[in-house]
């Protein structure tokens, strides 16, 4: 796996890289970076050149002035394409991620040629009014005895398996990276008007979540129903954090689906 950073409108984007072949570019959640890939990049690098980078404001990545949004992430993802000469390229996302997905294939249908949609809660109007009055997900304050992280812990700690402690500690380490402005991200997805948008995805779609995923599952039938052609996959035995919990089988279905994809030339 090769590092690199490319420049963009917002500063620079930092990115991983492995493999060979097709772009593939993967989105994480927030507030992870990169890493949330680190063991899926090495099976799909196997068959595609597989590039893993960190969001806007997120890992290495700069920081946007102003108020970060889901159009925001989106002009990373798409300078970052510029800078490294993708014309074409396929696009896997995990919840934040997802919803940036959604965006990047709406703004350019014509270079997207496949998308993978992984836990991806449906943002319309219904959504926004319900999450309006939902308590923050990670969002904590700075205290002098370092208790902030155990409440940092503690907010994540009912979505991920009690027996991986490791998955939680690397949300953690991500999360202190951005811990000043980390609920940006969810607060970007939640004011994202995705109806408006969604219709605009013309590249063939896959839509999965893992069966333990309680907080974007019950959307993913509205989501496949707003795109035609959509197929959707339930991941067995995970949930929220499907994408490093349960790396092969995720790597396994996104592999599966983009090799039934035509042939590029």
């Amino acid at each position: 796996m090769k590092h690199g950073f490319a420049d963009t409108r917002h500063g620079q984007v930092h990115y991983v890289e492995h493999g060979t072949g097709h772009p593939v570019i993967l989105l994480h959640q927030t507030p992870r970076s990169w890493d949330e890939y680190r063991d899926v990049l090495p099976v799909l690098g196997e068959e595609f050149r597989v590039v893993a980078m960190d969001t806007l404001g997120f890992g290495a990545s700069a920081r946007p002035d102003g108020r970060w949004s889901i159009e925001i992430f989106a002009s990373g993802v798409l300078d970052l394409c510029d800078v490294l000469g993708f014309d074409q390229f396929s696009l896997v996302g995990h919840h934040t991620g997802a919803v940036t997905a959604v965006e990047v294939a709406a703004t350019v249908p014509e270079q997207v040629d496949a998308l993978v949609l992984s836990g991806m809660p449906f943002v319309d109007a219904e959504r926004r009014r319900i999450v309006t009055d939902r308590p923050p997900i990670d969002h904590v304050e700075s205290c002098s005895d370092g208790s902030h992280l155990t409440r940092l812990w503690q907010n994540r700690a009912p979505y991920y398996p009690a027996d991986r402690p490791d998955l939680l500690n690397r949300l953690v380490r991500d999360a202190l990276v951005v811990l000043d402005r980390v609920e940006e991200g969810h607060d970007a997805v939640n004011r994202y008007h995705m109806e408006d948008r969604i219709s605009r995805v013309a590249a063939p779609t896959l839509a999965v979540c893992g069966e333990l995923d309680d907080f974007s599952l019950p959307d993913l039938p509205k989501l496949v129903a707003a795109i035609p052609g959509a197929r959707s996959e339930v991941l067995p035995g995970t949930g929220v954090p499907s994408v490093d919990h349960a790396p092969e089988l995720f790597a396994a279905t996104v592999r599966a689906f983009l090799l039934d994809q035509p042939a590029r030339v």
